[in-house]
């Protein structure tokens, strides 16, 4: 069985301003494989909010194609579309995006509950990675009563809560302080590891880039190794 998760073949993106057409993304061949640690990097604007949308089936490329496991994510309903998201891929950003009246076990097992997990069951499985990210007693504050470091680590349980294939994080420490966000970053290195789930992050911060296997730059439209 292949490690490939996801794949993309020939994939361009481009955006239409009146008579001016902007290509962002420019024929990129890349694939993720199981376990990978995977930077992306480049200027502001270079498109690697964009790329990290499509390959997580976000958005529409205008060009080339995205596989999930061997799936063509434009070949699917968008029904099956959120499933396959749900089952397979997490979702980390640089703002925590919490529902403010729900606890934080409440919003870790939001996932689950949206694909039918009996409610104990999902309680207990958002218990047990709350615990894994060290929030066991903070699972019945509200998003309000949890500093921004929590939050955060809030997000991530919530993103990892389904064991996806590969989890997607968009600048996930921008909005914290320095040594908040390498606390946040361990965290998600050691859950890579213990989860065997494959980590793309999106990031301007090289110290933390270089510690993932691959730091791919993302230049006028195309991937520089």
């Amino acid at each position: 069985m292949s490690d490939v998760i996801i794949s993309c073949n020939k994939l361009r993106k481009s955006y239409h301003d009146g008579t001016t057409s902007v290509e962002v993304l420019n024929g990129i061949d890349f694939s993720i494989n199981k376990g990978d640690r995977i930077a992306i990097v480049g200027p502001s604007g270079s498109g690697k909010s964009t790329f990290l949308h499509l390959l997580g089936g976000l958005d529409k490329p205008t060009g080339g194609e995205v596989l999930m496991q061997g799936v063509d994510w434009q070949k699917i309903s968008e029904k099956k579309r959120c499933q396959l998201r749900n089952k397979q891929l997490g979702f980390i950003y640089q703002f925590h995006h919490l529902l403010p009246e729900f606890t934080a076990l409440e919003n870790v097992a939001m996932p689950l509950l949206l694909a039918n997990t009996p409610v104990q069951a999902a309680r207990e499985q958002a218990s047990n990675i709350l615990e894994k990210v060290g929030l066991s007693a903070r699972e019945q504050h509200k998003p309000s009563q949890l500093s921004g470091g929590e939050r955060q680590r809030v997000a991530i349980a919530r993103a990892l809560v389904h064991q996806p294939q590969c989890m997607f994080a968009d600048e996930p420490t921008g909005n914290l302080d320095h040594a908040t966000a390498q606390k946040i970053f361990e965290l998600m290195l050691n859950l890579n590891t213990l989860l065997n789930t494959a980590l793309v992050i999106v990031t301007h911060d090289m110290q933390l880039a270089q510690r993932m296997d691959r730091v791919i730059n993302l230049q006028e439209g195309r991937l520089i190794s």
